[in-house]
């Protein structure tokens, strides 16, 4: 890991990795409880992944837009 991180592309790619992929699957995993899968099969787990990516993004949605998350109309 040192060699691939030792240099600057590699510290450019790991510095963002860590501000945007890191978050994503932290929340995902902690936040949210998607931590285990419960198929098995490269087609099933791939499915369960982006259905936890569709969950994760209409979170984000619900966070951006004021009133979505409670009904309530949107001002402005």
């Amino acid at each position: 890991m040192r060699s691939k991180v030792d240099n600057s592309g590699g510290r450019e790619r790991y510095s963002h990795r860590m501000g945007i992929i890191e978050p994503a699957l932290a929340n995902i995993r902690h936040a949210k409880a998607m931590n285990r899968f419960d198929d098995r099969g490269r087609r099933k787990v791939s499915a369960q992944c982006r259905l936890d990516d569709i969950v994760h993004n209409l979170g984000k949605i619900a966070l951006s837009r004021p009133g979505y998350a409670t009904g309530e109309p949107a001002t402005g």
